[in-house]
């Protein structure tokens, strides 16, 4: 699955842990971009019941969620013999991916030591701020909701050799995150940078609909 020879080089979309207590980031590159992404807004305004002259008002920005369908192929790898894919497969990229479902053993066992001494009450553990990196437009604050992963092929140790993983994640917003968090700026840069975009369509369809007119007037 090699790309073919003066194919135009791609960006590769990525997921991106931020964690204040490891100050290098968790990169996780698509090996191979998915071919769609399903994307879900739900507006988040004023329910039923609203008082009089409230309908229109937006309490915040819209809930979105996304769903795509990352390819892992160690074929390439075992062909020209590559570690770490000719010992163990596609198992560090999905474990990798996985990571993002759980806590940090350290952080468990050494809360655990301190709950057993007495010394702390435990708490949930804080994952790492989660990106979904898709191109220069959106970088996106995200949590994994959903996790689904099929094999298809294994190798003499039984390690996958091809997998499809099935994420779901859900769009995180300032209002989730508080406007002067990092993820929060992070959510407003995307979403001024969608305002840039609309404006731009804004003006192409303004000056189509001149051209149009003009047209339509000169019996075009």
């Amino acid at each position: 699955m090699s790309a073919a020879p003066g194919s135009p080089l791609l960006l590769k979309g990525a997921i991106v842990g931020l964690d204040l207590l490891n100050p290098v980031p968790m990169v996780v590159p698509f090996q191979y971009n998915p071919d769609q992404l399903t994307r879900t807004l739900t507006a988040n305004q004023a329910g039923e019941g609203a008082d009089s002259g409230e309908a229109l008002r937006l309490r915040g920005p819209p809930r979105e969620t996304i769903q795509l369908e990352v390819e892992l192929d160690a074929a390439d790898a075992l062909e020209k013999a590559r570690p770490p894919e000719v010992l163990v497969g596609v198992y560090p990229m999905l474990s990798a991916l996985e990571m993002f479902l759980y806590p940090r053993s350290a952080g468990v066992l050494a809360n655990a030591a301190l709950a057993a001494a007495g010394i702390i009450e435990l708490i949930p553990a804080q994952a790492p701020l989660t990106l979904l990196v898709w191109g220069p437009q959106r970088v996106l604050p995200v949590r994994l909701t959903e996790f689904s992963v099929t094999e298809e092929a294994f190798d003499t140790r039984l390690n996958p050799i091809r997998a499809r993983v099935r994420l779901g994640l859900r769009v995180l917003t300032y209002q989730d995150l508080g406007l002067a968090s990092v993820g929060g700026v992070t959510f407003m840069v995307h979403q001024v940078a969608k305002e840039i975009m609309a404006t731009l369509n804004a003006a192409g369809s303004l000056t189509g609909a001149v051209s149009f007119g003009v047209g339509v007037g000169n019996g075009g």
